[in-house]
């Protein structure tokens, strides 16, 4: 008796593909030090933008105190 043949119908994303690519061509401590420095780039944007926030929230508190 013959298996039924697969048919592939989810293409993989992106992300996926690139993440394969990258365990063919490096060690896992190299993907594991660049994962953790995306991680780190993603936290500094994130606290930049809150930072810029913050920053507008005083300014507009500080214009309505002096009108």
């Amino acid at each position: 008796m013959q298996a039924a043949p697969v048919r592939a119908t989810a293409i993989p994303s992106f992300t996926t593909a690139l993440r394969a690519v990258e365990s063919l061509l490096m060690g896992g401590g190299q993907r594991t030090a660049r994962r953790n420095a995306w991680t780190s780039v993603l936290e500094d944007r994130r606290r930049a933008k809150d930072r810029f926030e913050a920053e507008r929230v005083l300014q507009q508190a500080l214009a309505a105190r002096r009108s």
